[in-house]
């Protein structure tokens, strides 16, 4: 397979390789990663021929700027031979050019030495994390999965988010998060978690995995040790989770436990520090203890680590620089860094690191070491039948699929939960005044179909954190002229808006939108469904279960203490 691919790379390719790399001994010679023969054998042969620049190329894992490869990323893909390709939003013109993108990339990464196909990832978690954004099927998402809880939803979830980066050539996802949603506060985890139960989370992520598995898509199992108790973001501070190792082990670490049991290939290694078990603010990417003796030796991890994007914060907080912790990371038991976002960086990590490998041996040999998991983890989803030269003609003729967008909706209906049900379902009177509240375009539009007389106000999505003191004022005197009011709560922005609703006296309807942990601020709301999406087809599930098409069935996947259900 790897040969036939070989031979659609194109002369210009070829001959760029021929003259950036300088070929130690005959070509017919080296060996190559599409060689026939057992894996590790293989494996071994390459990684004996390779140079330590060639070496250290595989664990490098980087993001590029602008909706094109830039030249930047070209050479490093062509010169050093870096292992791996993060595409973000801005990285995405449209998927027919993307496809083309990825397409160019591998055939540079192909035309090299020894034929080493590029990781080529997303953030395709699914509902409100993805990077691939326009033209693509949508699901609602984790929590939403977590409110259907059935593993067959998350396994065919995960299929069909694969099978679409699959058309694109994307070949590695950076999902499931399995974050066990332990802390109402922890936003930055929020609905991109299936559940406060860390059973439950371990059954669905093992789901999801399988079925990205079959679709040929390598997962990442993320934030090892578990990201969803804190209430800090570890893109601008490092987090600090203050439990015992106990507590670690029977809830974080047991989804990872049920993963690693069942094969999964990769994990990420987060930002965070743990206190009370390290006895000071290490982050767990800088950690030997948790990447060696808890990942590798006590749960019997032998696939790849990758770290977060080292260009974080939170993990750089009472440190240095982006080379330093980048070799940190790598000596303390990562196998690939990513840094997502600055030329600069990434080629000063990389002088740093090359200057390093021709004077220390104990660091070649850790490299050599990341570089055959990272080859392992290549070799078994990339050497036979992934489609690394994308059809970018094929591409809109599949994507979406009508299979996806079918399942995607259905899966939203089944998530629905009906919180609190005084007045459900609600039937709009002749005549009646209703008014529509939030910040999300798929509400009004799923709204207005539903009601079409109703009116609306709009109010903007950011900040987060906190809202305008002309929406607080202006929404209950707006509400005043009203019957019903139908509001949609998203954030804390919403929540302040909503709670200037605590004495109208007309219905209030709230469509509860990603994580519903805000309800337990508002427990005065006598009538509330949890829709876990932002997208349309959440919002149309919503709307038909407040009006009465069908029963909602879905279930909060929040303990009781988050005080959310009446």
């Amino acid at each position: 397979m790897i040969s036939s691919m070989r031979s659609e790379v194109t002369t210009t390719a070829l001959i760029l390789s021929a003259l950036l790399v300088t070929t130690v001994g005959p070509a017919w010679a080296l060996p190559s990663f599409g060689d026939e023969g057992d894996e590790d054998t293989v494996i071994e042969a390459v990684i004996e021929a390779m140079s330590p620049e060639e070496l250290l190329g595989q664990v490098f894992f980087l993001g590029y700027q602008g909706k094109r490869p830039s030249a930047h990323i070209r050479r490093w893909i062509a010169e050093r031979h870096v292992g791996g390709i993060k595409i973000f939003t801005r990285n995405v013109a449209g998927l027919r050019q993307l496809a083309a993108d990825i397409r160019e990339m591998q055939s540079l990464a192909l035309a090299g030495r020894f034929g080493i196909p590029l990781l080529v990832a997303t953030d395709q978690e699914g509902g409100w994390v993805r990077h691939i954004r326009s033209g693509n099927a949508v699901s609602p998402g984790n929590m939403a999965l977590g409110a259907a809880g059935i593993p067959g939803d998350a396994f065919t979830t995960g299929y069909h988010l694969g099978l679409e980066l699959r058309q694109l050539g994307i070949n590695m996802n950076f999902a499931p998060t399995v974050d066990v949603y332990s802390d109402p506060s922890a936003i930055v985890i929020g609905p991109r978690a299936f559940s406060s139960d860390p059973r439950l989370t371990g059954l669905l992520g093992l789901a999801y995995f399988r079925g990205m598995q079959k679709a040929g898509v390598v997962c990442t199992a993320k934030h090892y040790p578990g990201h969803g108790d804190t209430d800090k973001d570890s893109h601008g501070y490092l987090p600090e989770v203050n439990v015992t190792f106990d507590m670690l082990w029977e809830r974080d670490l047991l989804p990872y436990r049920f993963l690693i049991k069942e094969g999964i290939p990769v994990i990420m290694s987060g930002h965070l520090a743990f206190p009370e078990i390290l006895g000071d603010k290490t982050p767990a990417t800088l950690s030997t203890y948790f990447l060696n003796d808890v990942l590798r030796r006590r749960m019997g991890f032998d696939g790849m680590v990758i770290t977060d994007d080292l260009e974080m914060y939170g993990v750089h907080q009472n440190r240095s620089d982006v080379p330093s912790v980048s070799l940190e990371a790598l000596v303390a038991g990562n196998d690939m860094i990513l840094l997502s976002h600055t030329p600069a960086l990434q080629d000063m990590t990389w002088n740093r690191m090359v200057w390093l490998m021709q004077r220390d041996e104990r660091l070649r040999a850790r490299v050599e070491e990341a570089v055959r998991r990272v080859l392992k983890v290549k070799m078994r989803y990339l050497r036979d039948g992934f489609p690394l030269l994308p059809d970018p003609a094929a591409v809109s003729r599949n994507i979406p699929s009508k299979e996806a967008e079918d399942f995607f909706f259905n899966s939203a209906c089944r998530a629905v939960t009906e919180v609190r049900g005084r007045d459900m379902p609600y039937s709009p009177k002749p005549g009646e005044r209703v008014l529509l509240v939030g910040q999300v375009r798929g509400f009004f539009q799923e709204g207005l179909i539903r009601i079409p007389n109703a009116d609306t106000y709009e109010f903007p999505y950011l900040p987060l954190e906190w809202s305008r003191r002309t929406d607080r004022q202006r929404v209950p005197r707006l509400a005043r002229e009203y019957d019903t009011v139908i509001f949609c709560l998203t954030n804390r922005n919403s929540l302040e808006v909503l709670q200037g609703l605590k004495d109208f006296g007309g219905k209030l309807y709230v469509i509860s939108a990603l994580t519903p942990v805000y309800l337990a601020q508002v427990p005065w709301v006598d009538s509330a469904l949890a829709v876990y999406g932002m997208e349309s087809d959440s919002f149309k599930a919503g709307f038909g279960a407040l009006l009465g098409d069908f029963e909602p069935e879905g279930t909060l996947p929040l303990s009781e203490r988050m005080g959310v259900a009446p």
